[in-house]
């Protein structure tokens, strides 16, 4: 019962990325004015994240993120998830469950710092639930969701066009390797 619970609502939380057939036509990218160190002018961007996970050489999943930011202009922010039911109480007769919240959250603002070059501070918060322990994770026990959580805050300058692989982390329990690549353009 446990197992159909947790499928139906894993499966319920399926996100699709939708491509677009028809790509508009390359267009010419605004020009910034010219601003002096210090001087403020909010600038539309297009911040993508890349999130990425492999297992040695192989890459188990690559999720992209992307936010509209306006520079100067405050944070923005995207929230993803499900909340996951968790059983309480011991079996057969569990009646009541508690609710995790799993997902990806997003936090972003950028600061214009002139000459074309922006100061992105990004938190990001991204979890995951496994409902059974491989045998490497044996100090778990079967049957139980195991939630896995990656939280980073950082800082970092990017100009349009740029990109930069922000973290590369590993999982000390499974190995899994984690990256976050971030990118910068002028918003069209």
């Amino acid at each position: 019962m446990k197992r159909w619970i947790l499928a139906g609502a894993l499966a319920a939380a399926a996100v699709t990325t939708v491509s677009a057939q028809d790509k508009p036509a390359p267009q010419d990218k605004p020009t910034p004015a010219p601003q002096t160190a210090g001087s403020s002018r909010r600038q539309p961007l297009k911040v993508q994240f890349v999130i990425a996970r492999y297992q040695g050489e192989k890459r188990l999943s690559s999720m992209p993120y992307t936010l509209g930011v306006l520079s100067d202009a405050g944070r923005t922010s995207m929230r993803l998830g499900i909340a996951v039911p968790v059983a309480t109480g011991a079996a057969p007769n569990v009646t009541s469950y508690n609710y995790r919240d799993v997902g990806t959250n997003i936090d972003c603002s950028a600061s214009d710092l002139g000459s074309g070059q922006y100061q992105l501070i990004v938190t990001i918060s991204d979890s995951s639930v496994h409902s059974d322990a491989g045998e490497k994770d044996a100090k778990f026990v079967r049957d139980v969701p195991v939630f896995r959580n990656f939280n980073a805050t950082f800082t970092m300058l990017l100009r349009d066009g740029q990109s930069m692989q922000y973290a590369s982390v590993t999982d000390p329990i499974s190995g899994e390797v984690t990256k976050i690549d971030v990118t910068l353009n002028y918003a069209k």
